[in-house]
């Protein structure tokens, strides 16, 4: 989603990404109305078989364009999964997961549309993209999924409460999105955010700069705790891929990262419990 409208850089950045060692690429059929799923499946044509695409289904737009609603009906799943092949010109997609997810959701009808296309062939597993542990819940008790995609960073741990014990106890990856907090915990100003002041922020991006290259220690922090199976990060240019992988390839102590966890106490989840 992070992708800018420059259709021959996005290119690149792709096949560099895949270069560097990235297997997995994440896109959803909401992002740009279907135009990120074009330009990823056009990008990746020529080694589509070496990697894992992910997508995302449950929302629908209006015939105009203009707006979308959340409408995960098992007819929507069963037809949006045919238009996301076709953007991503691919005969199969390796995670086909629900775009979010709410406690009132037709969640059997749901699991039924994700079951078909695993028998039909057209996807290989599916999960969910949430951080609703209610949601999360019913869904590791009534399906088969195989991850859940969560938000998860030193900014926001609070899948660190229940969501991460239980996927791991369930053998059910974890990818996580938002590790470097939208950017906060690489190079942007603080901002208050999740219960957090200003100070609280700027006080823990001081605390990265002064150990080690605060992506390094964003990630790092993310892929030390067993239940992740993938930091999913966000790339707009080479610039950006190359932090990342610079980053990853770092070496970071856990004594350091045991002092990065204690700079913020865990904020834990409010609503959807």
């Amino acid at each position: 989603m992070s992708l800018t409208k420059d259709t021959t850089g996005n290119q690149k950045l792709i096949r560099a990404a895949y270069e560097s060692g990235i297997n997995l690429f994440d896109t959803a059929d909401r992002y740009d109305h279907g135009w990120n799923e074009k330009i990823l499946g056009e990008a990746v044509k020529d080694f589509r078989s070496e990697i894992y695409l992910a997508t995302k289904v449950g929302h629908q737009f209006s015939d105009d364009g203009t707006g979308w609603k959340w409408a995960p009906s098992k007819q929507h799943i069963l037809s949006a999964v045919d238009q996301s092949l076709s953007r991503l010109q691919t005969d199969y997609i390796d995670l086909y997961q629900l775009h979010g997810g709410t406690i009132e959701d037709p969640i059997d009808d749901i699991i039924e549309a994700f079951e078909k296309l695993v028998e039909l062939g057209k996807i290989r597993c599916y999960g969910i993209s949430s951080i609703r542990p209610n949601v999360i819940r019913k869904y590791v008790e009534k399906s088969s999924i195989s991850s859940v995609m969560m938000q998860y960073s030193l900014l926001d741990r609070r899948p660190e409460e229940v969501c991460l014990a239980l996927m791991k106890e369930n053998s059910i990856g974890v990818l996580a999105r938002g590790t470097l907090a939208k950017g906060i915990l690489a190079d942007k100003p603080p901002i208050e955010t999740l219960g957090y002041s200003h100070d609280d922020v700027s006080d823990l991006q001081n605390q990265l700069k002064n150990k080690m290259s605060p992506i390094a220690g964003a990630l790092h922090f993310v892929l030390e705790n067993s239940a992740i199976t993938s930091a999913v990060v966000g790339m707009k240019n080479l610039d950006q891929l190359e932090g990342v992988i610079k980053g990853y390839n770092s070496e970071v102590s856990p004594g350091v990262l045991d002092e990065l966890k204690s700079v913020l106490d865990p904020a834990v989840y409010t609503d959807h419990r």
